[in-house]
C-alpha cells in the first residue's frame, strides 16, 4: 500500500472510508460500462404485427433474433380492431411493422405510422385480391358493427399465399439483420415445408368432390375456396349465437338452388344451431381462420385440425 493511501486511510473515519470505497466502485463501474449506443446495438429489433398468422410466421422465421409484439386483445378480431393510444404507440415504436394487406387493418387510415417501417406481406399477389360484393353490416364481439364488403382479407388460408407472405417476412428480416440472413432462410424453408404439406393435404381431400355445394358461416373463405376449387355460398352467422328467424329463412332460400349438406364455421357452433341444421339435413364442421392467438396450440396445429375436419365433408 502506498504511503499516500496509508495516510488517507488513517485520516478517514470508518463511515467515511466506506463512502469512499462505494464512490470508487461506482466510478469504476461507470468507466467500464458500455455506452448507450453500444448497448442498443445488442437489443433485439422489435417487430409489430397486424394479426396472429403474421406473428406466427415472424416468430418461426426470426426466432430469438427478434422480438415480436402483437398488442391486440385475444377477444378481438384484429381485422376490426380499434386501437387505444397505447396500441398505436406500440406500433409506432417498433422497428418493423408487418401488415396483412388487402385492407385488413381498418385502423391504419386513422393513425400515423412511419411509412419506412411498413411492410405489406401480401403485396406480391396484390393483383389477385378478391372483391366481396353486397355484404351486409352486422355486429359481434367487442369490435361492434362492421361489414365484410370490399376486399376479402383472409389471405393466408390459401396456403400458397401464406408462403408468399412468409417470403416477404424473410426478405425484410434479412434486410433488417443481414448477418442473420442464412438463419432466416433456413427457418423459412422449414415453415414453407409445413405450409406445402397443408396445401397438398387440402387438395387431396377435396379433389374428387369439389363441385359439391357448401355453406360458410362468414365471408372469410374466399381465398381458400378459390385455391381448392370449392363451391360455396356464404351467410353471416356467429358460432355462439342462435340465428334469427330471418337468417333461417335466408338459408332455406339459398338451399333451394344450392343444396349443401355441410356448413363450415369459424368456431365451434352452438348446439342449438347444430341441431336445427341437422333437422334440415345439414351437418357442421369447423375451419378456424386463426386470426388471433388460439386457446391451445399454434397456427400450424389449428390448420392441421382444420384440414382434418374437412375430411368429414369430402368422404
Amino acid at each position: 500500500m502506498s504511503p499516500d493511501f496509508q495516510n488517507l486511510n488513517s485520516r478517514l473515519k470508518t463511515k467515511d472510508y466506506r463512502l469512499f470505497l462505494a464512490v470508487l466502485c461506482l466510478i469504476l463501474a461507470v468507466t467500464n460500462a458500455p455506452s448507450t449506443a453500444e448497448g442498443a446495438q445488442h437489443e433485439k429489433p422489435t417487430v409489430a404485427v397486424a394479426n396472429y398468422p403474421l406473428k406466427y410466421f415472424a416468430e418461426r422465421i426470426g426466432g430469438d433474433r427478434i422480438k415480436v409484439v402483437f398488442p391486440i386483445p385475444l377477444d378481438v378480431d384484429p381485422a376490426f380492431w380499434v386501437p387505444e393510444p397505447e396500441g398505436v404507440l406500440t406500433f409506432q415504436a417498433a422497428d418493423l411493422i408487418l401488415l396483412n394487406g388487402a385492407t385488413y387493418s381498418k385502423w391504419l387510415n386513422k393513425v400515423s405510422l412511419p411509412r419506412r417501417k411498413l411492410v405489406n406481406t401480401s403485396q406480391s399477389f396484390k393483383d389477385q385480391y378478391i372483391e366481396i360484393k353486397g355484404s351486409a353490416t352486422h355486429t359481434h364481439g367487442p369490435e361492434g358493427a362492421h361489414a365484410h364488403a370490399g376486399l376479402a382479407f383472409t389471405t393466408w388460408i390459401d396456403f400458397q399465399q401464406a408462403i408468399q407472405q412468409a417470403e416477404a417476412i424473410r426478405d425484410v428480416l434479412a434486410r433488417l439483420i443481414p448477418e442473420q440472413k442464412n438463419d432466416f432462410e433456413a427457418n423459412f424453408s422449414a415453415l414453407k415445408d409445413d405450409l406445402l404439406t397443408l396445401d397438398r393435404r387440402a387438395k387431396e381431400i377435396v379433389t374428387n368432390e369439389r363441385a359439391q355445394p357448401l355453406i360458410t358461416s362468414h365471408p372469410v373463405y374466399d381465398y381458400f375456396a378459390r385455391r381448392y376449387g370449392l363451391n360455396i355460398k356464404t351467410v353471416l352467422w356467429e358460432p355462439d349465437e342462435m340465428p334469427s328467424n330471418e337468417q333461417w329463412v335466408e338459408l332455406i332460400s339459398i338451399l333451394r338452388n344450392h343444396p349443401a349438406r355441410w356448413m363450415i364455421w369459424e368456431g365451434e357452433p352452438s348446439p342449438d344451431s347444430v341441431d336445427k341444421l341437422k333437422s334440415m339435413e345439414v351437418e357442421s364442421l369447423v375451419f378456424d381462420p386463426c386470426v388471433n392467438v388460439p386457446d391451445q396450440g399454434d397456427f400450424l396445429t389449428v390448420m392441421k385440425q382444420n384440414v382434418k375436419n374437412l375430411r368429414s365433408a369430402f368422404r
